[in-house]
């Protein structure tokens, strides 16, 4: 079942949030940023536990750490923010220092989508236009929201007229204790990944490098906040936690679980890498005042600054090709 209120004008435009229920999950997702604003599952007692991070009036959800929100063209990082196409070279904004990420100042986050519901999903779309934020070709986008049976399924869909670059995520925040309760350090994390990226200091990819005998070694089980403070050159690099792409082969990549509250999730996607983050720099206020590591990110994605890394996983969308890319996130609960 799929329900719909008014929130209020947000820079001249009316946004709602949408309510999706299936069983064993509730779902609201408002139109400003297409954000996932409240998620409800069950823990192991069957009390209602919401796990994500997230505001209840419009924002500006770029200046709150993208709480739950889409982001894109490009998600994550390109340096200088300058790659070439086509023989054409494309300068974006730069919105952190000489770099560009999730799509530069204005980028999708800020955006008020349209809408509508086809049976149990709701549909948010829009056209970027071509040129905004320096990124070529006018795109028309949709991003659909499905929930059902204790999962919330999300499918990102697009088609531009020109050559373009394209690698949406949602950056939605969970934790599976109840968001504003707490730090994620305690959550028991298996992400199942042999390599990841090695960041530099301004959080550019700089290496794909086996995970064994790291920290970022998360193929079988252990507690995220177990070697996070682990004296690591790439978690200097990123505040003092993860903040790292997870080079992924299998569409089952992670399962992390709260022993508390008794919540699982585990993830699914058909893309071939995860941004890991942890809340390293969060500082802000939305439902809850908060702050570091009180919640985790899994930004599924091609990896960062792809472009201009021949040898990674493309974010190139030729002119015409139809893009698709899912993430399914399921619930369920342990005794």
């Amino acid at each position: 079942m799929i329900s719909k209120r008014f929130l209020q004008n947000y820079q001249g435009e009316d946004v709602f949030v949408y309510t999706l229920t299936g069983t064993n999950i509730s779902v609201d997702i408002s139109t400003l940023g297409a954000s996932i604003q409240k998620l409800v599952v069950p823990d192991k007692n069957g009390n209602p536990v919401d796990v994500v991070l997230g505001t209840t009036e419009c924002a500006d959800l770029s200046k709150m750490g993208y709480l739950g929100a889409v982001v894109g063209r490009c998600a994550n990082h390109i340096a200088n923010g300058k790659f070439t196409l086509e023989g054409t070279t494309y300068q974006l904004g730069l919105n952190k220092g000489n770099l560009h990420i999730h799509g530069g100042a204005n980028g999708f986050a800020k955006k008020v989508y349209n809408s509508r519901v086809e049976g149990n999903t709701l549909v948010l779309f829009r056209t970027s236009l071509d040129g905004e934020e320096g990124y070529p070709g006018k795109l028309d986008y949709t991003v659909q929201y499905t929930a059902e049976n204790g999962s919330l399924k999300i499918v990102y869909t697009g088609v531009c007229n020109k050559t373009t670059l394209f690698n949406p995520t949602n950056h939605v925040y969970f934790n599976l204790e109840g968001e504003g309760n707490g730090t994620i350090l305690q959550h028991v994390a298996q992400i199942n990944a042999d390599h990841y990226l090695q960041n530099n200091e301004i959080a550019l990819p700089v290496a794909k490098v086996a995970v064994d005998g790291t920290a970022f070694d998360f193929r079988t089980p252990k507690q995220i906040g177990q070697d996070i403070l682990a004296e690591h050159p790439d978690l200097a690099n990123s505040r003092g936690g993860y903040d790292h792409n997870f080079c992924l082969e299998t569409e089952h990549f992670a399962t992390i679980y709260a022993p508390n509250s008794g919540i699982q999730l585990d993830a699914f996607t058909n893309q071939k890498g995860v941004q890991f983050y942890t809340a390293n720099g969060l500082n802000t206020t939305g439902k809850h005042v908060y702050g570091k590591f009180e919640g985790f990110c899994l930004e599924t994605q091609t990896y960062p600054d792809a472009i201009n890394h021949p040898d990674y996983p493309t974010s190139v969308l030729k002119a015409g090709q139809q893009f698709f890319s899912t993430t399914t996130f399921v619930f369920s609960t342990r005794k």
